[in-house]
């Protein structure tokens, strides 16, 4: 065959079509590791309080197993291609939660907080698979942005209604049944900003005047969004939650850097955290006295009144040492009423040590991680921005609460996702999981089938 012949020849070859691995063995294999490390503590309260191993070892380890397997099946079923490390992180976490408060509940026997919390995390699991088994494009989400926006600010008034609990009106208590309203109106707030900044990202970033090297937007583009940012934050104000007023902030400043790529909005951003910290912490008595205990977290026991909450948890922190007391082993129950719910980090820090909290801490950042790099494998920008948002409330939540119970900011009132006893919390952390899942399957469907270069 002639020279010209052969490169005809290989001209009409066709060309090699790339198949991404799904990878979905590869989460199951993780699952039953998680699933098998959360019976082992089960295992380790047992025998660390009573010297055998707890009668209820079996259905734990089953119920938890069943749970990861339906999760698992609807992943490889609707979402082959997602990451393999969100869901069993998830799982993880969950369930080292459950064996931390059901530790906390055998020196509280007449407050146990293990079985409600095992309930909700059925009903997390269950949202999760019917999220990931209805909802076969998260682009279908932007159509309903204004809807989303309006739900949530409905979900956050709500609680004023209702009376304070702990200094806080943030919970609808109902004969008995209290819910977070606050909790799911953060997921439906970061799908109206990403929706929002999607569609207006060109003009937020390249209109509007210019001020000390900061492109300001015009006030049609910006005033919508800062509006719905000003009426979220103002009715949580009112509310004194003032830890989720602090995480729709670093949402909203974190979602318009990524939109518009101008590091200037995060300069402006915590300046005006500083500003707004400030001035909430002199005219609010609540906040104030919060600011008070962060500054003097000792000043109770020099004042002959015996350790405050903060005080109990630096203790806790200092008695686990590297390694820890071991699971069942340690006093953190001195804390009080919040241990398990505010606290349950310095639990997790005493009986695991620091190099079980740092674990912790590594998943948490694995987990954010994971959803930084889903969206940004997308080419689309809402996706990105949806993925980018869901990954920092995560990321936020970690940082004000365990930022709260060391003493590195003053404390906020927050749950730990996945690990602190509340039922609205651990419900809308398996929904930002379930969306994370959604975005990573479509990051990497794109690239499926695509010609090798």
């Amino acid at each position: 065959m002639t020279k010209a012949g052969t490169t005809l020849a290989a001209a009409k070859a066709p060309a090699a079509v790339v198949r991404l691995p799904r990878r979905r063995g590869i989460e199951l294999a993780l699952l039953v590791l998680a699933v098998l490390l959360c019976v082992y503590g089960y295992c380790a309260v047992g025998f660390a309080r009573t010297g055998s191993v707890p009668p209820g070892v079996a259905g734990y380890g089953a119920g938890l197993g069943v749970l990861a397997l339906c999760t698992h099946l609807a992943v490889r079923l609707r979402a082959p291609y997602a990451d393999p490390l969100l869901l069993p992180i998830g799982v993880l976490l969950n369930g080292l939660g459950l064996v931390l408060i059901y530790r906390l509940d055998l020196e509280t026997p007449h407050n146990r907080a293990a079985p409600a919390q095992l309930v909700w995390s059925t009903l997390g699991v269950g949202l999760f698979i019917v999220v990931v088994l209805v909802l076969r494009d998260h682009r279908v989400l932007q159509r309903y942005a204004y809807l989303c926006v309006a739900v949530a600010l409905a979900l956050l008034a709500l609680p004023i209604l209702f009376p304070a609990v702990n200094g806080a009106r943030i919970w609808i208590r109902i004969a008995g049944f209290s819910i977070q309203p606050g909790e799911f109106a953060k997921v439906l707030l970061a799908v109206f900003f990403a929706a929002y900044l999607a569609a207006n990202r060109s003009a937020l970033a390249y209109s509007g005047r210019r001020l000390w090297r900061l492109q300001f937007p015009t006030g049609r583009v910006l005033g919508p969004i800062v509006t719905i940012w000003l009426l979220s934050v103002g009715v949580l104000v009112l509310e004194r939650d003032l830890g989720t007023s602090l995480l729709f902030f670093g949402l909203f400043v974190v979602l318009l850097y990524v939109a518009t790529g101008r590091t200037g909005w995060i300069a402006v951003g915590l300046a005006l955290a500083v500003l707004g910290a400030v001035a909430v912490g002199r005219l609010e008595p609540h906040v104030n006295q919060r600011i008070e205990d962060w500054l003097h977290p000792f000043a109770t026991i020099d004042a002959g009144r015996g350790p405050n909450q903060l005080a109990q948890s630096l203790f806790a922190f200092a008695a686990g040492g590297m390694l820890g007391t071991g699971l069942g082993l340690g006093h953190s129950v001195l804390i009080g009423f919040a241990v398990k719910s505010d606290f349950i980090l310095a639990t997790a820090g005493e009986e695991l040590g620091l190099a079980g909290l740092g674990a912790i801490v590594l998943l948490y950042a694995l987990l954010v991680e994971r959803g930084y790099r889903a969206g940004l494998a997308l080419r689309e920008p809402f996706g990105r921005l949806l993925a980018v948002g869901l990954a920092s409330i995560l990321a936020l939540q970690v940082f004000v609460i365990a930022g709260g119970v060391t003493g590195l900011i003053p404390l906020t009132g927050m749950a730990m996702p996945f690990l602190a006893q509340g039922g609205s919390s651990v419900v809308t952390n398996w929904a930002i999981v379930a969306l994370l899942i959604r975005v990573s399957d479509s990051a990497r469907s794109q690239y499926d089938g695509r010609e090798a270069p």
